[in-house]
């Protein structure tokens, strides 16, 4: 592609040099520049792209992209942006021949339930007879290719190409969990949603927002980006869900258990077995059986139903479509045993997400409640000590371990969760640092009638340190713990 032709209709920007120079690819860290790439220099939180185009024209830059005017030594072609990030999205759009017109795109943003809602929607679209493609936290896939995912939303070049690359492979609709690091970031600009759902939102990320109300503004990104968003699907139940409504401009479907809400659940109950529910909507109701637990997927599967009903999908093909999903990895993952106990392996790594975890399963009468649970480091220090008294308050025995300490000592980490607990008055666990004798030492605890959980890395096959990142899954680690035990038994 020409330079001028990807760049055409782009706001801000000012070129220097040959504007016909063939452009054959696009990267944002020089040691992906090909020769002929264009390399965009980003001003990131701990480096400055424009210390690398040097670098970028030793491996063949054919052209660069800054916020800076072209240096006086400079012979290539420069191309200058009032905004770098916006400018490289648009670009790779127009790049990759605006893949996302000729797809089904659904963004679903909010800080619980993006997974799950991703992994029900793949199922309802391939019952509708749809090729659906996944871009989300546990990986990239679509047919003839998965592979993991090094971040939720991809930067706007990888996202824009997998798009494109879905569409060679057949595939009709395409889901993309929205992070609001990536809204913030403008990784999705250029990215034409016909659907954009809000799932949630409680306090996450706040060592990168400044506030919720920031992190909230982050979000509500997502509903203003392009003219071909028809429809936004929104929780109404949940506060930051019921502002959103009360200030889009779309045509907007809620979902929720309260009256006031479209798609609504009248009836439904929890099991061990999963949720049953009937679902209203107008002009019908459809009766939801699925293998998923606890009230935060019974929202889930609300915020499913709306999306599939938006899209003009048959509500007897959306109830397929739910209860043909089984199981979600790390997302209350069972773990069989023969030792009559419960094991989940669980994401949930806030305190808002252990609370409905916890929820979830005191609503099954468990016996006792057994957490292993820790805090990533290097992030929101303030979810600590709730993570503390959400423990301290649901499970019956916690075991207080490492999760990703990066940087930070996990002892002081520990600490901080800690807190939570010395501020209820409890007493009710203990802390074993290492994450592997922690698992160990709760499912030996454990008893007949209990449930154990398992909570914090839920699909993560991994453990980040200071020094070094080692292999670690938590569904591998419980299920080699509870063969020792078996063995002994």
């Amino acid at each position: 592609m020409k330079l001028r032709d990807l760049f055409q209709d782009i706001p801000g920007i000012h070129s220097n040099g040959n504007g016909g120079a063939d452009i054959l690819g696009l990267a944002y860290s020089s040691k992906q520049v090909q020769p002929g790439f264009l390399f965009a220099a980003i001003r990131g939180e701990k480096k400055d792209g424009f210390e690398f185009v040097e670098e970028a024209l030793r491996n063949g830059a054919a052209a660069v992209l800054s916020d800076r005017p072209r240096p006086q030594n400079w012979k290539s072609p420069w191309v200058q942006a009032a905004d770098v990030r916006e400018a490289l999205a648009l670009a790779a759009a127009n790049f990759y021949g605006q893949p996302s017109m000729r797809l089904k795109v659904i963004g679903i943003t909010g800080t619980k339930g993006k997974t799950t809602l991703t992994y029900l929607l793949e199922s309802i679209f391939q019952k509708a007879g749809h090729q659906p493609g996944v871009i989300g936290t546990i990986n990239y896939r679509w047919p003839n290719m998965a592979h993991s995912a090094p971040r939720t939303t991809p930067e706007a070049p990888d996202l824009q190409r997998m798009m494109s690359e879905m569409l060679n492979q057949g595939v009709t609709h395409c889901l993309i969990e929205v992070s609001s690091h990536a809204l913030d970031l403008k990784r999705v600009w250029g990215v034409h949603f016909d659907i954009a759902v809000f799932t949630n939102l409680s306090a996450e990320h706040l060592d990168y927002h400044a506030s919720m109300e920031d992190y909230f503004e982050a979000k509500k990104r997502l509903f203003y980006l392009n003219a071909k968003k028809r429809t936004a699907v929104v929780n109404l139940d949940d506060p930051w869900g019921k502002r959103l409504m009360s200030e889009l401009p779309l045509n907007t479907v809620s979902f929720g258990i309260e009256p006031a809400a479209i798609v609504r659940a009248e009836q439904y109950r929890f099991a061990e077995t999963g949720i049953k529910a009937e679902v209203d909507y107008p002009g019908g109701q459809v009766k939801i059986c699925s293998a998923l637990m606890g009230k935060h997927n019974l929202y889930n599967i609300l915020a499913a139903v709306a999306t599939g009903l938006a899209l003009n999908i048959p509500a007897p093909t959306i109830k397929e479509g739910i209860s043909a999903l089984k199981s979600i990895p790390g997302r209350l993952q069972k773990i069989e045993n023969a030792l009559g106990f419960q094991v989940f392996v669980d994401y949930a790594h806030t305190d808002q997400a252990m609370r409905s975890l916890l929820e979830a399963i005191r609503d099954l009468k468990p016996h006792r409640i057994l957490l292993v649970f820790g805090a990533g480091g290097d992030r929101d220090k303030g979810k600590r000590p709730r993570m503390g008294e959400a423990a301290a308050s649901l499970a019956d025995l916690s075991f207080i371990t490492s999760d990703n300490p990066r940087s930070e000592d996990p002892l002081a980490i520990i600490a901080d969760i800690e807190k939570g607990f010395i501020g209820k008055g409890a007493k009710n666990y203990r802390i074993v640092p290492d994450r592997s004798e922690a698992i160990s030492q709760a499912l030996a605890a454990a008893r007949k009638g209990d449930y154990v959980l398992v909570a914090g890395k839920g699909h993560e096959d991994y453990q980040i340190f200071k020094d070094r990142t080692i292999h670690f899954d938590d569904a591998e680690v419980v299920r080699a713990a509870l063969k020792r035990l078996e063995d002994k038994s």
